[in-house]
């Protein structure tokens, strides 16, 4: 049975972390699909949020109460 070809390369990931980091994205993370998609996920989105002032922190503390 022969082998199919592989759904990505690595030119593939360099050239969509490339393509990312030039369009100003910080890249936090890349995720190859089984299926061969490439998905860059940025440092914002990958790094949890630091509450920017005292209620956003009391609200992130009751999120999960109740």
């Amino acid at each position: 049975m022969p082998r199919r070809p592989a759904p990505f390369t690595q030119a593939d990931v360099a050239r969509a972390v490339k393509g990312a980091a030039s369009a100003g994205l910080r890249v936090g993370r890349v995720e190859i699909a089984p299926d061969g998609r490439i998905i860059v996920v940025s440092a914002e989105a990958a790094a949890p949020r630091e509450p920017s002032d005292p209620f956003d922190a009391w609200k992130e503390s009751r999120r999960g109460a109740g």
